[in-house]
């Protein structure tokens, strides 16, 4: 008899453990709990600790609380100046309300292609509407800003709050990039080309300026140095008439010395009678010419 109270006992402490466990579950700081009867929500459990549901009838699914983050695939976009970029983009969100999410997305593997799929279209929108220097340049955050409004006024009807949207990288396609280096490669040669004209432009003017400039200089130089010379041959005529007009026997000696220095230094042989009249200052002081005939001939 002890036996068999003591049997029931177990079986009813086994049954009661049972239901005991089946009747609590605990919540987690980063979770928050949905609790189900017959699939259907009931209640939402945000406190973290030992929670109690209804036993077998019940069940429950947790949901993170903490940010979680939405990394939708790359896609291409057409841009206002009909350029094609790769735009690579990510959002963060938070899940404020379990039920709802539950009843809209289902799963968060459902939600992540819906909601995912909402990012790319309003991605879409917004950037077909700028260009590309917009999205390259301190204007994007604006951009930014607002296809992150957008998405916040769509987050609730998931149950989520959008904490941040943005756009990880723009790359142009392979066809566009190779297209667009084209393009600036064939500009700068061509601006290069326009720099090498203008320089060898400016090259011939300076040259010619230069030229110009060196022929005016010779001509003026040449031309005063013509007047120079031919002031010095009058005054060095001038000089010579008044010293030949003072002593015509000093400068006949004078210009026979020059005769002799002349002959000296060029190399020139003479084959001369010593009674030549070139040599009269050989032999008298005054110069008087020789009675002598004079026959000369010369050699060099």
């Amino acid at each position: 008899m002890n036996r068999r109270i003591l049997i029931i006992i177990a079986v009813a402490g086994g049954i009661a453990l049972i239901v005991l466990l089946n009747s609590v579950f605990t919540v987690r700081q980063t979770e928050q709990a949905l609790i189900l009867q017959f699939g259907n929500p009931v209640r939402v459990v945000r406190e973290p600790g030992l929670q109690f549901k209804l036993p077998f009838v019940q069940n429950v699914e947790f949901y993170d609380k903490r940010i979680l983050d939405l990394d939708p695939p790359v896609q291409e976009v057409l841009l206002a100046d009909q350029k094609r970029i790769n735009v690579d983009s990510f959002a963060r969100y938070r899940i404020i309300d379990p039920l709802r999410f539950r009843q809209r997305a289902v799963t968060d593997a459902n939600f992540r292609q819906i909601f995912g799929g909402r990012i790319n279209s309003v991605l879409r929108t917004e950037i077909a509407r700028v260009g590309l220097a917009e999205v390259l340049s301190d204007r994007r955050d604006a951009l930014m800003n607002r296809i992150a409004d957008q998405l916040r006024a769509q987050a609730p009807e998931f149950g989520v709050e959008v904490v941040d949207l943005r756009i990880g990288r723009t790359d142009l396609p392979e066809t566009t990039s190779q297209a667009v280096y084209n393009r600036m490669r064939s500009a700068r040669v061509a601006e290069a080309a326009q720099l090498r004209a203008e320089g060898e432009q400016q090259k011939a003017r300076i040259q010619a300026e230069a030229d110009r400039e060196r022929t005016v200089i010779i001509a003026d130089a040449t031309r005063q140095s013509q007047i120079l010379r031919g002031q010095g041959d009058a005054e060095r005529t001038r000089v010579l008439n008044e010293a030949y007009g003072q002593d015509p026997a000093f400068f006949d000696f004078y210009r026979s010395l020059d005769a002799y220095s002349a002959l000296a230094s060029d190399g020139t042989t003479l084959v001369l009678q010593p009674s030549s009249d070139f040599f009269r200052f050989f032999h008298t002081e005054a110069g008087a010419a020789s009675d002598q005939p004079t026959k000369q001939s010369a050699g060099r």
